[in-house]
């Protein structure tokens, strides 16, 4: 038997943080220059550059009570693809579907970029509408 792939031991550690609402944890595994890009026409979508954003983005989340149930991971020399089961437990309608994300690690072990991709992105749409307001013009422009 092999040993485990240490990326799939890191995001292993990152869902175990997410779970347990661990931003710290969950950093630990990020590079500082990360790119996460998350699909949709929603408040929330668009890649998210660097590790505070991430974790804002993250913050979001946990107020839906956003879960996530790790099923598959396949593996090469830089990427990890992980497949899981992601759902809401807090607010109006639901998600309910199967994600999967790709992760690049770089060659110190930290995880520079993640493009999420969702089974169902028109229910994450129309949940992340329903349950996020934007603020008021001007200050949601920069």
């Amino acid at each position: 038997m092999s040993a485990k792939d240490p990326k799939v031991d890191a995001i292993e550690r990152f869902f175990t943080a997410y779970a347990a609402g661990d931003a710290e944890s969950m950093s630990a595994v990020l590079a500082e220059d990360i790119e996460w890009t998350i699909p949709g026409r929603h408040p929330l979508s668009g890649t998210k550059r660097g590790i505070a954003e991430v974790r804002s983005f993250f913050d979001q989340l946990g107020k839906a009570g956003f879960k996530a149930e790790p099923i598959f991971f396949g593996t090469n020399d830089e990427y990890v693809v992980d497949i899981h089961r992601g759902w809401t437990t807090e607010g109006l309608g639901k998600v309910d579907t199967m994600w999967a994300l790709v992760w690049h690690f770089r060659a110190d072990g930290k995880v520079d970029r993640v493009v999420n991709l969702s089974g169902d992105q028109h229910q994450m749409d129309h949940f992340i509408w329903d349950n996020f307001t934007l603020a008021p013009l001007p200050d949601r422009l920069a």
